[in-house]
């Protein structure tokens, strides 16, 4: 999701990870074989009923969802090859790839496809993007139907341009998975990950890695490869994702050898290290870089108060010590990759930090603490907040920060229990994602940043508007009331740095910023 922190080594791991250095960078060590992928986290779970981008990454190694993000952000062919839409916008024909199979030799029909989304939206099962479906969110489906083995028919209450979005949303997992992943009382069997992409289980220590073999029985989409749709021919026969989770170490790892690719590297570093021989691919970035408010706080319920808080952070400077010049200053929920975004999309109150000063005193500020709370797990919170609080403390407020366990500041977060946070929300690939994550009742979900009612109603708006210009315009105009407002001060998007051994080919970054596997291959 973000790029991982360079925390604490003792003298002892030092001076071991300096001796490891000392060999040529790239060297090959890990087997030709396999591709070794460093990641700070191990995943949560095998069926997504606890998820984090490290978890979202794997399982989209071992199922495969019905329609996958392209590179480009647009929603292309994955398990179904083709789809129809009705002429009204509210029947859904999808058309599975003919000759798909589980890793266990059944095949894939529409019935197992059926029980997966029925396992998916059990009201019992803890699962965010049921919302997404049950109306809650615009979307409501009506009925699913599987008239034959090969065909999914989707019946929703009304046209939606987001439901094709919806169903590849990574985070949602809405893969397909053999039900015979879960036991006689439906529970799911443990070590089980029964799907049908191009990687198979094979091993997993918890805390340490999980290991992937080539699912050799997988048939391919004929759609080019692009992100998570196309074709997914796996060219390596294992695939391992090592859990590392200091950044130092990776980097270490990777010179090595013993790793072969290394994510979420900060962008001068990439450079640094692609002249060291290394391989570096980038590619534009959706992760969003913020600094939270909580706009029930008492200092920070007054308006004044935030905007000297957004008057008195140079952006500019953020953005390009932060991103070596690789990036603008964005203060929208619609990242410069999205093709809804406007120039007008960059109004917000610009840096003064004398006009800072007097909104200051306006508010009646009178040296009261103000809290930002961050984490060392991800070195790009913590540097943000260093770098925020830093310029608060100049224009005189009692800036501090309190340092987590990123398990912590989640909690703090889902509990709307702080003032400030440094915080980076993982890729959304449409704005309307973006603002569905910040707008709501805070009395419903302490953890939504913008209360506001006409805020509301526009982000639904843009969920049922399928017409892009209009769309353009209901985000034109959401950028506009939370300028107005300033719940949440938008940082920057920050560019997607993938550093991978000199023998590594294949390797891509995309905007959506998971790790793929497939298409790689080593010399």
């Amino acid at each position: 999701m973000i790029q991982p922190t360079a925390m604490k080594l003792g003298k002892g791991l030092v001076a071991a990870l300096a001796l490891i250095a000392l060999s040529s960078p790239g060297e090959a060590k890990t087997s030709k074989d396999e591709l070794v992928i460093a990641t700070t986290t191990d995943i949560r779970s095998l069926d997504a009923t606890g998820r984090d981008a490290a978890t979202d990454t794997v399982l989209h190694h071992i199922y495969e969802t019905l329609v996958g993000f392209r590179a480009d952000m647009t929603v292309g062919p994955a398990l179904a090859d083709s789809w129809d839409v009705s002429q009204d916008g509210t029947v859904y024909t999808f058309h599975l790839r003919q000759g798909a199979k589980f890793h266990n030799g059944d095949p894939v029909t529409a019935q197992d496809f059926k029980w997966s989304w029925d396992f998916h939206m059990n009201p019992d099962r803890k699962i965010s993007c049921k919302a997404n479906f049950d109306g809650s969110r615009q979307i409501k489906v009506l009925s699913l139907d599987t008239p034959d083995d090969n065909t999914v028919v989707f019946k929703i209450e009304k046209p939606s341009p987001l439901f094709l979005t919806r169903l590849a949303e990574i985070q949602c997992n809405l893969w397909v998975a053999n039900p015979k992943n879960v036991d006689d009382k439906g529970a799911w069997k443990e070590g089980s990950a029964i799907g049908s992409g191009p990687f198979k289980l094979e091993s997993r220590i918890a805390g340490d890695h999980t290991t992937l073999a080539k699912f050799d029985g997988y048939v391919a989409s004929t759609a080019p490869k692009s992100g998570y749709s196309g074709d997914r021919t796996a060219l390596i026969d294992k695939l391992t994702f090592r859990v590392i989770p200091d950044a130092t170490v990776q980097e270490v790892a990777l010179k090595a050898g013993d790793v072969d690719v290394v994510n979420f590297v900060g962008p001068k570093r990439a450079q640094e290290l692609e002249e060291l021989g290394l391989k570096r691919s980038t590619s534009p970035g959706l992760g969003w870089t913020t600094i939270l408010l909580q706009t029930n706080d008492p200092l920070l319920s007054n308006p004044k108060m935030r905007e000297a808080l957004a008057r008195a952070i140079d952006y500019d400077e953020i953005a390009t010590i932060r991103t070596a010049g690789t990036a603008e200053p964005n203060p929208s929920a619609v990242g410069q990759a999205s093709p809804y975004f406007r120039d007008s999309m960059k109004q917000w109150p610009a840096y003064d930090p004398e006009k800072a000063r007097a909104l200051l005193k306006e508010a009646g500020y009178k040296g009261e603490l103000l809290k930002i709370q961050t984490n060392t797990r991800y070195q790009a919170m913590y540097d943000n907040a260093i770098m925020v609080q830093a310029m608060l403390m100049q224009i005189g407020i009692n800036a501090q920060l309190e340092t987590l366990e990123w398990g912590t500041q989640l909690d703090m977060f889902r509990s709307g229990k702080f003032q400030l946070q440094s915080f980076i929300w993982s890729p959304r690939l449409d704005p309307s994602l973006n603002y569905g994550s910040i707008i709501g009742d805070k009395k419903e979900d302490p953890s939504n940043q913008w209360d506001n009612k006409e805020a509301y109603e526009l982000y639904q708006a843009s969920l049922a508007e399928s017409d892009p210009n209009k769309r353009g315009d209901i985000f034109a105009r959401m950028h506009e009331l939370m300028e107005k407002d300033i719940p949440i001060i938008s940082l920057y998007y920050n560019t997607v740095n993938a550093v991978t051994g000199a023998n590594v080919s294949g390797y891509v970054s995309w905007p959506a910023e998971n790790s793929i596997g497939w298409g790689v291959s080593k010399q």
